[in-house]
């Protein structure tokens, strides 16, 4: 079998995804009290890495930084396709 025929298995959190959960009510949180559409930026960090999307209000950004982005949306994806 080539490698290119071979699936990779990903897995990104292995046990921490109730704190990835968290991370994210916590961020979520802090940019609406600030005043952004926090699916906008969340969306703009995401795509982009760059964490200048993200407040720096009640440590958001610290917060966030502490994950992969892959970690992030392992989460989105679980939470979204579980419904």
């Amino acid at each position: 079998m080539e490698q290119g025929d071979r699936t990779v298995v990903f897995r990104a959190l292995e046990g921490r995804e109730a704190e990835a959960r968290e991370i994210l009510q916590h961020v979520y949180q802090a940019l609406a009290e600030k005043g952004y559409d926090p699916i906008d930026q969340l969306v703009g960090y995401l795509l982009s890495g760059d964490p200048a999307y993200i407040t720096s209000h009640n440590n958001a950004r610290t917060l966030i930084k502490r994950l992969e982005r892959d970690e992030l949306l392992e989460v989105l994806l679980r939470h979204y396709l579980n419904k």
